[in-house]
């Protein structure tokens, strides 16, 4: 359990999540989640990360029960700080990263997915923040790199999702294969990559972060704010709990 990280064959690291059931992760897993990605790009043979995931889906954000049992706020101070560290290593690896995704991709996972360069996606697989519900905000700044400005909006504001086929469409999903063809077509679009001249794939990535147009960094500690005065005015609480008192009673009636 936890991140791991292996080269997959030469020019490729392959990191992966492991975090059962579902992906949540804590804390101290979205700096382990940074710090393996940066690793891997510091390697001089690296030429491309494959970023996947272990469980029933590939991410389902920041364990909210962690933060709700630590007292104070230290906890979401963590899981802030840790996910600005893990989307920005992905976003900031010199090398590409090709993002593997099945099942549900929900908050912090739409940070990785949104920062990566290139996502495979299995036919099952579903992509939205759910952050209004749970007294949060942020990771809007990825999303809208995967889908239109309203279209972004409508998700966000009712907590929805959207498919891999619809992320196709849009031109944000590479590749939408069988579950059980996932990790092939992801190592294949690598291995496609990792055949290039190193020198150069690093330098185009360099180029390509250069001419976006939004400087993802500032963008989503932006967004992060509003999430501590959510927090800091106890509206975030009340959310949680409720969400909590919901998930209780479902369990009571299955």
């Amino acid at each position: 359990m936890g991140i791991k990280r292996h080269s997959e064959s030469a020019g490729i690291a392959v990191v992966t999540v492991d975090y059962p059931p579902v992906n949540a992760i804590p804390s101290d897993g979205w700096f382990a989640l940074a710090e393996e990605i940066r690793a891997a790009g510091r390697d001089p043979q690296t030429r491309v990360v494959v970023l996947r995931a272990e469980n029933r889906g590939f991410n389902a954000g920041v364990d909210i029960k962690e933060i709700q049992r630590k007292p104070g706020h230290q906890a979401l101070i963590d899981a802030n700080h840790g996910c600005f560290e893990a989307f920005g290593a992905v976003y900031d690896c010199p090398v590409p990263v090709v993002t593997a995704v099945q099942g549900f991709c929900l908050g912090g996972g739409i940070g990785l997915v949104g920062n990566s360069d290139i996502i495979i996606a299995s036919e099952d697989a579903t992509f939205g923040l759910p952050e209004v519900d749970r007294g949060a905000l942020g990771a809007a700044t990825h999303l809208a790199r995967l889908v239109p400005q309203h279209l972004m909006r409508a998700l966000f504001f009712t907590a929805s999702t959207a498919t891999a086929q619809q992320l196709h469409h849009f031109g944000s999903v590479f590749k939408v294969v069988p579950r059980t063809e996932l990790d092939a077509a992801a190592l294949e679009v690598a291995k496609d990559i990792a055949a290039k001249d190193g020198r150069v794939i690093r330098a185009a990535k360099r180029a390509l972060n250069g001419i976006d147009l939004q400087d993802v960094h500032r963008s989503y500690r932006f967004e992060q704010g509003f999430t501590f005065e959510l927090n800091l005015s106890g509206a975030s609480d009340e959310i949680r709990e409720r969400f909590d008192e919901d998930l209780a009673a479902q369990k009571d009636k299955n």
